[in-house]
């Protein structure tokens, strides 16, 4: 009886799938059942199928913005289809894009650290920024964990206008993120150092290394963070780990791991040292610090004046910040990663690695506590500890390797198990206890995933306003998901069905990820975002979201000696010639090139390249750029247009040609 039940819960999967092409004849049917024998297809395969199956012409109901890892850049992935649509150029050139090849170079050079060019990253957490505190599809902000960097990407072209290096530390975590109205960006240490990262023994290390976050001032209107007005906190030298800003019920709070409360400085393996390896010398203590910060205080205290310039940068140190009570710490599961709030903002979850519970912290319980002072004393460096016990509202035993969390509309919450290689979820109390059928605090079901969870997102599932349809674990390996590619294996995206409540939550979509290592990664509606598909006007310069006025126009190219050893360029470029198309310059001449696309048909984009030199550009229609080199070989070298970009674009060239000095 089961098998044929079965049989027809198949037909009429096939049935269903063939109505969907619009093809309902039992010739249909039967290939479909067919197909689907031969591939050894079950009914849970075909229904994810046409899930996640999208037809040509049909467009994604989500967008995924992806960390990328020690790649350094942002990817941008459809939901459900889970296909790429591109790579967004961040930390580390991009030749497609010409992304820091004669074009973004100064926004590379403003990450330049201790002075030396650095063009890698390592990209975990992207933000989008928020009005109101749901994603508004206007700009997206990304950390470089390795080298302490911020960059900020304008969502109208998906593309990289500034990058920030951290003066104070080296490496950051808890970055980016923003709060509900994207006033600032924040960015907090994590492998804490000396300020500036000036050398000091490790017997120092109580004294003189330091944890911090910063506050980048975020200027709306021109796109960009402004220094003048940003500022940073002290920390004691814990390592900050994950954080997360407060929304409605928490405006104004953010909240902060940490783990390293032991203030352990390892050694393990030099001779005449025997102190633990940092893996067991930063997991010894039964729990470690949850940090509670008040930034819309802390702002106020800046704007008082009352900090210490320290590298040029203004500082509010440990001291002002306990006595102005802008900081307090909480005990939380040792080893913690996650720290997430809930949609109202009323509920904070944690959760630590070495804990198989989420911990789920009452704010109003914390403001009660900070109000009333219900302190259980304080740690070495005088910041006043909240009593664990009157401040924690819950926990729910989710799994072994708990990680991450996000939410659901409907009192669901997610959260990632990287021992278990699963999702749990398990249901919120409060005011949301009553949108499920299930008891509050309590693990409902866990879904299987491929390998190793360790961030998930939901869609939406970190705003005021969760979709509550589709789910993503990011997982660490794929060891035997997709054809081996050699030792270097790809991460694994998984796709899961969040749409049903109740127990059913199915994976529906294997991805691999074989660009980069992502971590973190935040899911919007597609039809927030608001890209252009050509630039406003003929001379666009993309540095400015502006036309520039030294962009060629038709009729206007030339090229002009300026001088002795200065030539200056002016060239458009249209479907499928340069004008000019001979440049002829002196070996020792600096060169300034520059250069517009003139179409205004969607998606006619032309490359231009120039061997030797290291010039690749990618010109939107539109776009104008500029780039500037030293013609110090001679010889005869080709440009072209490096994009498919019509019938003839083999004959989109011209030659520039170094005559050789005397």
């Amino acid at each position: 009886m089961r098998l044929k039940a079965l049989q027809s819960k198949f037909l009429l999967t096939a049935a269903f799938i063939a109505i969907g092409t619009g093809n309902t004849n039992a010739q249909s049917i039967n290939e479909v059942q067919k197909i689907a024998n031969e591939r050894g297809l079950s009914t849970a395969d075909l229904l994810a199928a046409a899930k996640t199956y999208t037809p040509t012409g049909m467009k994604d109901e989500y967008v995924i913005f992806s960390s990328g890892g020690h790649s350094g850049q942002v990817f941008v992935i459809g939901v459900p289809s889970m296909r790429i649509l591109r790579t967004i150029g961040v930390f580390t050139p991009e030749s497609w894009q010409g992304w820091g090849y004669g074009v973004g170079n100064e926004i590379l050079d403003e990450g330049n650290v201790s002075g030396r060019e650095n063009r890698w990253g390592d990209t975990h957490h992207p933000a989008l920024s928020e009005t109101n505190g749901d994603y508004d599809g206007e700009w997206l902000f990304i950390n470089d964990k390795s080298n302490a960097r911020i960059a900020v990407i304008d969502l109208r072209d998906f593309e990289t206008k500034q990058i920030i290096k951290n003066p104070l530390f080296i490496n950051d975590h808890g970055g980016a993120f923003v709060p509900p109205n994207t006033e600032y960006i924040f960015e907090t240490a994590q492998y804490n150092v000396p300020w500036g990262a000036d050398h000091a023994p490790m017997s120092d290390y109580k004294d003189n290394f330091r944890g911090a976050v910063t506050m980048w001032k975020f200027d709306r209107k021109k796109g960009r963070i402004d220094k003048a007005k940003s500022f940073a906190i002290e920390l004691p030298p814990y390592w900050q780990d994950i954080a997360d800003a407060g929304k409605l019920a928490s405006d104004g709070y953010f909240f902060l791991n940490s783990i390293n409360t032991e203030l352990a400085t390892g050694g393990f393996g030099v001779e005449g040292e025997k102190n633990p390896p940092f893996e067991a010398g930063v997991s010894m203590n039964a729990t470690d610090y949850l940090h509670i910060i008040d930034w819309k205080k802390a702002e106020k205290v800046f704007e008082a004046g009352k900090y210490t310039m320290i590298k040029d940068f203004p500082v509010i140190s440990l001291k002002d910040a306990v006595s102005e009570g802008l900081l307090h710490l909480t005990p939380e599961p040792r080893s913690p990663h996650g720290v997430d709030v809930s949609p109202k903002g009323d509920f904070v979850v944690v959760s630590g690695k070495l804990d198989p519970h989420t911990t789920i912290y009452s704010v109003e319980k914390i403001k009660k506590a900070i109000a009333n002072k219900t302190f259980s004393g304080q740690d070495e460096y005088g910041v006043p500890v909240l009593d664990f016990d009157s401040v924690m509202e819950a926990q729910v035993e989710v799994g072994l390797g708990p990680l991450h969390t996000q939410f659901g509309p409907d009192g669901y919450a997610y959260t990632s198990l990287f021992l278990d290689s699963a999702v749990a979820r398990w249901t919120l109390g409060g005011d949301y206890g009553k949108l499920n059928p299930e008891p509050d605090w309590t693990l409902v079901q866990k879904t299987p995933v491929h390998y190793n969870i360790g961030h998930l997102g939901a869609a939406e599932g970190d705003t005021v306003d969760p979709d509550g349809k589709y789910l993503v674990a990011y997982n660490k390996w794929s060891v035997d998901r997709f054809v081996q590619t050699g030792p270097l294996m790809p991460q694994n995206f998984q796709l899961l069905d969040i749409s049903e409540q109740g127990t059913e939550m199915p994976v529906i979509y294997d991805m691999p990820m074989g660009i980069g290592e992502p971590h973190y990664a935040q899911i919007i509606k597609a039809d927030k975002l608001k890209s252009w598909s050509v630039y406003p006007e003929i001379g666009w310069d993309p540095t400015i979201q502006a036309v520039n006025p030294w962009a060629p126009r038709p009729k206007s190219e030339r090229i002009e000696r300026k001088g002795e050893h200065e030539v200056e360029i002016f060239m458009t470029s249209v479907r499928s010639h340069f004008t000019p198309e001979h440049v002829t310059v002196k070996q020792g001449d600096k060169v300034t090139w520059h250069i517009t696309n003139t179409e205004r048909a969607i998606d006619a984009t032309h490359g231009f390249s120039i061997p030797v030199y290291n010039i690749t550009l990618s010109l939107e229609a539109g776009e104008y750029a500029k780039f500037e080199f030293v013609a110090d070989t001679p010889g005869t070298f080709p440009f072209y247009c490096t994009e498919f970009c019509s019938a003839l674009h083999l004959e989109m060239m011209g030659y520039l040609m170094v005559e050789p000095a005397e």
